[in-house]
């Protein structure tokens, strides 16, 4: 079955399935608070996802775009499961987020299949797998239209990247206890031989191929390969729910590069963004003969996880994706804060302890997600530590500039 006509055959017009916003059966009595974040996007009235337009552009996503779907949501007069919130239409049809994102994600799919030139046709598929991925957001467990979504945006970056700068191979990690899971390797274009690479570790609320934008611009550049799998419970991980041991997946990874020939395993690094902070500094700790550097931004490693307080000024959205990737759908905040502690790197014993691997941590001021004293936690654990105060405006420069100052701090270390 072609491309077009699986998508189609998916997203027919249908109205049982579940609506995103009420998978998770939370007491919703949090005040909306007003967030503005590099990582996470903001806090928009009236709509219960984070709007995150820095990442989503930063991907390749014109801003024209990302306002023609908001509107197309916002101006719906189709059932709402809160009336108050945009992006909670019922149903699989127009108005719903998952819907239009995918119908925008549809018309990229069916440019690339009219496209002749392999370079336009690489760029027109990327295209379509970052809206798809944006269709899935926050990819919660248990949201079959999401998980579609999540299909098709793989789907499309496989056939986007082969077009594309350098040269993706799909690998498959086989994990104890059974199962295996898909990973990316990005290669620099004419690379020949073992790479020097870096393991990312994404946020929960992120796919693998979201992060392609980081192998382009700043890695490739600099000679070193990229290696992606999804977080527990996401994408091609989402058979594992994510447990204490957060940085399990990452490790069967780790301990399986020998075997991968276009990788040199004695010069590999981890960078993990948010959550993915705490997978990349457990790394660290437990697989420090494995690694040369491991890198942050905007860590959630201890605060977020172990201060309640802390939890009840992020948005719903956020809390939701930390109690679908646990698995708790209808517990309570307090249930739900007794058990992120447990995820506290601190908590259980790893941060405060010297780390013998480098580790640099950047973060923004006021930060609701991620503090300074969060940053300066890992760089002060760690032998070698780099701590990069990164400016919040202009936002897309900084946050540009603080990418590039992270490759070359990690390729010094990858020699």
């Amino acid at each position: 079955m072609s491309q077009v006509n699986l998508s189609e055959e998916l997203f027919k017009p249908r109205f049982k399935h579940p609506e995103t916003s009420t998978l998770i059966r939370r007491a919703r009595h949090h005040s909306a608070p007003n967030i503005q974040s590099a990582l996470d996007g903001k806090t928009v009235p009236h709509w219960y996802r984070m709007v995150n337009r820095l990442m989503w552009i930063w991907r390749g996503v014109d801003p024209r775009e990302i306002l023609d779907v908001q509107a197309r949501i916002a101006c719906c007069k189709e059932e709402r499961t809160n009336d108050d919130l945009f992006d909670t239409v019922v149903g699989y049809r127009g108005g719903n987020w998952i819907y239009e994102w995918s119908k925008q994600a549809m018309m990229w799919q069916q440019k690339a299949n009219q496209e002749t030139d392999p370079a336009k046709v690489g760029k027109h598929w990327l295209q379509a797998a970052n809206l798809y991925s944006i269709a899935a957001y926050p990819h919660l467990k248990g949201d079959p239209l999401a998980e579609q979504a999540q299909v098709l945006a793989n789907r499309a970056f496989e056939e986007a990247a082969p077009r594309l700068s350098g040269d993706l191979r799909e690998l498959e990690f086989s994990i104890s206890g059974g199962g295996a899971i898909t990973g990316f390797l990005h290669m620099p274009k004419g690379a020949t031989g073992p790479q020097p690479t870096v393991l990312m570790c994404g946020g929960l609320d992120a796919l693998q191929s979201d992060y392609y934008s980081l192998f382009e611009k700043y890695l490739a550049p600099q000679g070193i390969a990229m290696l992606t799998i999804d977080m527990p419970s996401v994408g091609y991980s989402s058979k594992w729910k994510l447990t204490q041991d957060s940085s399990q997946l990452h490790q069967h990874v780790l301990k399986a590069l020998p075997n991968i020939p276009w990788v040199d395993h004695t010069r590999v690094a981890a960078f993990g963004f948010r959550f993915g902070a705490n997978v990349a500094v457990r790394l660290a700790y437990l697989e420090a003969p494995r690694l040369k550097a491991v890198a942050c931004l905007g860590p959630v490693v201890h605060s977020l996880l172990s201060d309640p307080v802390r939890q009840a000024q992020v948005p719903e959205m956020y809390i939701d994706v930390l109690a679908s990737r646990l698995g708790m759908y209808d517990a309570s905040d307090s249930a739900l804060s007794v058990e992120l502690n447990r995820y506290s790197l601190k908590t259980q014993g790893l941060l405060g302890r010297r780390c013998p691997t480098p580790m640099l941590s950047g973060y923004w001021a006021n930060d609701p997600f991620s503090s300074e004293e969060e940053s300066r936690l890992i760089t002060s654990s760690s032998v070698d530590g780099k701590l990069l105060s990164i400016p919040f405006n202009p936002v897309y420069k900084n946050f540009d500039n603080a990418l590039k100052e992270i490759t070359v701090w990690i390729k010094q270390r990858l020699r």
